[in-house]
């Protein structure tokens, strides 16, 4: 069975969070003119296009602020076109290509997006959010060394970026190496502990999770929160293991960390809500009519 797959991509400088569907891999973009006549059909397309800076006669700065006003109002296409009408006016050609590259894969057009990061590491090899970026489209395509060697190069560069060392954290996750993901995911911590609550309860990094992957990452993650002392954050991820059918009381086993867990009486309350609610998803599918309400909680 092909298991349903999503990706969620943090790229770094820029603070963009993207849902790509795993097809998106495959689909064949739009042409340049097709996507931007697309884009032309909104009503705001007239107002934004009145207030556009010549780009003959602009400086980098003003063409590339203007890209940036066009990428956030999703006119993706002529975002693109001002970011490379800034690079030819001067611009910084680092900041410039990683933009391009970021705009290049909301468009879908992952194979222009590898070589506008790989020319920004060209131009400045010692540049992080270029092998950061890099390492995003090496995940993205499955090629997962590759990606841990570019996440690598991002934190000897930038040891005090919490994104690189949670994509790095991520990479292992997928490869199954738990433990030392969970030490990337510690040191994303120590740096930002807010990290994971930026964007959701999933967070802000580079992700390819089937649903079996996600329960077992929720599970991880209260792992490493109760070995940090927060207990509120520790019973939502293991809440969220729960009901995604991850079996939390056998992985607790005789791990040290979940010492303090195992006879919690609010665990085996999480545990029997979790298959209700599982059992109500199977009735509700199933076309059976509705279920009983679940019982109420008992403190």
């Amino acid at each position: 069975m092909t298991r349903f797959r999503r990706f969620l991509l943090f790229i770094s400088g820029l603070g963009i969070l993207l849902l790509l569907p795993a097809k998106a891999l495959a689909q064949k973009p739009l042409t340049h003119e097709e996507a931007r006549a697309l884009d032309h059909q909104s009503p705001a397309w007239g107002s934004v296009r009145a207030h556009l800076p010549d780009p003959g006669v602009s400086s980098g700065a003003q063409l590339e602020s203007a890209a940036d006003i066009l990428r956030a109002r999703r006119f993706l296409e002529d975002a693109l076109d001002y970011y490379g009408y800034a690079l030819n006016r001067g611009g910084d050609p680092v900041r410039l290509l990683n933009k391009m590259g970021v705009t290049q894969l909301e468009l879908r057009d992952f194979s222009a997006a590898r070589v506008s990061f790989q020319r920004a590491i060209k131009t400045n090899k010692k540049n992080p959010e270029g092998w950061n970026n890099l390492g995003v489209i090496e995940y993205l395509s499955g090629r997962f060394d590759a990606a841990i060697g570019n996440y690598k190069r991002a934190i000897k560069l930038d040891k005090k970026s919490a994104t690189y060392h949670s994509n790095m954290g991520t990479a292992l996750f997928d490869r199954k190496e738990f433990d030392r993901a969970r030490k990337e995911y510690d040191i994303a911590l120590k740096l930002d502990p807010d990290m994971l609550q930026h964007h959701g309860s999933l967070g802000i990094t580079t992700r390819m999770l089937s649903p079996e992957d996600h329960a077992r990452f929720c599970f991880e993650l209260a792992r490493l929160y109760a070995q940090r002392g927060d207990d509120p954050t520790t019973m939502r991820y293991l809440t969220m293991a729960s009901e995604a059918g991850f079996d939390i009381l056998s992985a607790m086993g005789s791990d040290d960390v979940f010492a303090s867990y195992r006879k919690d009486p609010r665990i085996l309350v999480i545990v029997k809500n979790s298959k209700e609610l599982r059992e109500r998803k199977t009735t509700i599918a199933e076309g059976s009519g509705p279920p009983p309400p679940l019982p109420p909680e008992k403190h």
